[in-house]
């Protein structure tokens, strides 16, 4: 079943068109990764998504069922885990997680239970009476999740939820929100940290300027990038001649030197570096350390949006 399917949403602020006909389809028990340069949409399609904003045009329908402001029913069914930690600093930890779980979960008792699961989930127990500003970074991350997925919800939605926290604790809620997952909640994350979305998405949208971009796996978008592994090479005196024929091999799509330093982006395909070492050889051109990695995700980022500064 789609969990979240959105077909030509239109969404304009005065004369800038913030969605051009957006489409969007999300499976119930995926971790969908949305990405996406600043100013590319991302956020505006949420907010509308969640009915937190109107929009032109299109059609939104969440577990099915047709979306609207009204559609509370609908509403209880998600989470929301915002970027600005969004808690109330006159309550501690628990008082924060139950006031939060309350608007949802009207009964007592079990919103006490959710609120000890969620309690439990993040990691929280010996912090119970702290209140947020006695709370480091990373904690105050973790109870801005409690917060938001204390009433268990069926998706949850996850705003750059690692900015400015520990390796430790952002491995933590990486963790968390696969757990999560493997409970049975649809997850869409956005973030700007690509290896984050490459260890937990299972499908990955980029999009920019209010469109789709492009849609797939994490090797999908590789393959369909054509983009293949990153080479350096320290060479002393390489010629200019000599950059110029590794840069016209088949598999080659960027050459650059500099400093010494030899950088080259492959097409995908096999055998890259012996086809770049013979090229050098007729120069007598010879490599001393040899460095090469896949492409990451990353890579075709920046490949598919561009790499030209944003605001």
């Amino acid at each position: 079943m789609d969990v979240v399917e959105v077909k030509n949403l239109v969404k304009r602020y005065g004369s800038t068109l913030a969605l051009d006909h957006f489409n969007m389809e999300i499976k119930q028990g995926e971790v969908f990764g949305l990405l996406g340069p600043n100013g590319s949409g991302k956020t505006t399609a949420i907010n509308c998504i969640l009915q937190l904003l109107t929009y032109d045009k299109g059609e939104i329908k969440l577990f099915g069922e047709p979306m609207s402001p009204t559609r509370y029913d609908l509403k209880k069914r998600i989470g929301i885990v915002p970027q600005n930690v969004a808690v109330f600093e006159e309550l501690n930890v628990r008082e924060n997680i139950n006031y939060f779980c309350g608007l949802y979960v009207s009964d007592a008792k079990r919103r006490k239970e959710c609120v000890d699961d969620a309690i439990e989930f993040t990691g929280l127990q010996d912090y119970t009476k702290f209140r947020p500003r006695k709370l480091s970074g990373g904690l105050l991350r973790r109870l801005n999740i409690a917060c938001g997925i204390a009433h268990k919800p069926e998706l949850a939605f996850f705003d750059e939820p690692t900015v400015a926290v520990d390796p430790q604790s952002r491995a933590s809620i990486l963790q968390g929100i696969l757990d999560m997952n493997k409970a049975g909640t649809t997850v869409v994350y956005t973030s700007h940290y690509m290896e984050e979305v490459e260890e937990i998405c299972s499908r990955i949208m980029i999009m920019d300027k209010g469109r789709t971009l492009a849609i797939g796996t994490n090797t999908q978008l590789k393959v369909m990038t054509g983009i293949g592994e990153r080479i350096e090479m320290d060479i002393v005196d390489l010629p200019e001649a000599a950059r110029a024929k590794v840069q016209g091999l088949e598999c080659v799509q960027r050459a650059e030197y500099e400093g010494k330093t030899l950088r080259i982006v492959c097409n995908s395909g096999q055998h890259n570096v012996a086809d770049i070492l013979e090229c050098l050889t007729v120069f007598g051109a010879h490599p001393g350390r040899i460095w090469a990695e896949p492409p990451t995700l990353n890579d075709v980022f920046l490949e598919i949006t561009g790499r030209d500064l944003r605001d």
